[in-house]
Parts: structure tokens; sequence; C-alpha cells
């Protein structure tokens, strides 16, 4: 039988120094041909599919603490979710970019917007395809603290 410790919990970060992170995460999702056309058009029944998705992102990276158990809340000094749409590819790439000015990093708040983004545009659009994936959710950068930065190479 594996014992999990039951004093294990939130890290106590109040002896770290209060210094600026940054964090970039992406997502992807992939649409059939005809669901990504009537996105792009502006058809979906819901309204406007990626600017619902931008405030979804956004709502998201303010309320990672609330739904990632271990994840401190944080004072978000900026969110920004972009997207890039692939025409070849029927597919939506989600971008967040999040900064703060605090003692933990703001990784899982970045990774959050980018799910929640893409899982927004999955609610908009499965009316039109329900086959749709979300994939290549990943971390693309991460600035300050004491473990350093990281920058994904592919």
């Amino acid at each position: 039988m594996n014992h999990h410790p039951s004093n294990q919990g939130m890290v106590d970060v109040s002896s770290k120094d209060i210094t600026k992170r940054t964090a970039v995460a992406s997502s992807k999702i992939k649409l059939s041909p005809e669901a990504f056309l009537k996105l792009r058009k502006g058809q979906s029944p819901k309204g406007d599919v990626l600017e619902a998705a931008k405030v979804a992102g956004i709502l998201a990276a303010k309320s990672t603490a609330a739904i990632i158990p271990h994840c401190h809340p944080l004072p978000l000094t900026h969110v920004n979710i972009r997207f890039e749409t692939d025409e070849k590819r029927h597919s939506v790439r989600c971008l967040a970019e999040v900064i703060c000015l605090g003692r933990t990093g703001v990784e899982m708040e970045a990774l959050t917007a980018v799910c929640v983004a893409s899982l927004t545009i999955y609610d908009m659009m499965k009316w039109a395809d329900k086959a749709m994936v979300i994939s290549d959710v990943k971390l693309l950068k991460k600035t300050g603290g004491r473990s350093g930065d990281f920058f994904r190479k592919t």
C-alpha cells in the first residue's frame, strides 16, 4: 500500500523574494475543414468564438488557484490571449502570456489560460464538429524566480 503523507500542501513561498515572473504557453485545436470555415466566417450561433475564448482564457488565468489545488493565488499584472489560425491545417493556436510580481511563477496560469481558451472554442463550435481535437498544450517560456529562465527549443 502506498502511503501519502498528510502534511503536504501548498509550498511555503514566504521566504522567496518578490520578482517579476512571466510565462507563455500555447495549445492547439484542430477543426474539420467545414467547422474551421464556419469559425472564420463568424457563423457560430453562440457569437464571436475567438473573443469569447479570449475572455475565458483571461478569466481562467485569474482563477487558476481556485481550480489547481496547490497553486498560490497570484496578483497578475498582465494576461494576454491571442490566436493564430492555420488555414491549411484547419486549426487555431492559442497563446497566453501572463506576468506578475510575486514569489512564485505563473506557468500554471498561462497553461490554464490556453486550455480554457481551447475548451471555449470547442464549446462554441461543437454544433459544427464534435470531433475537434485539443492538443499540444505546452509551456513555451518562463522567466524569473530561483529556477531560472526556460525557453522551449522546439
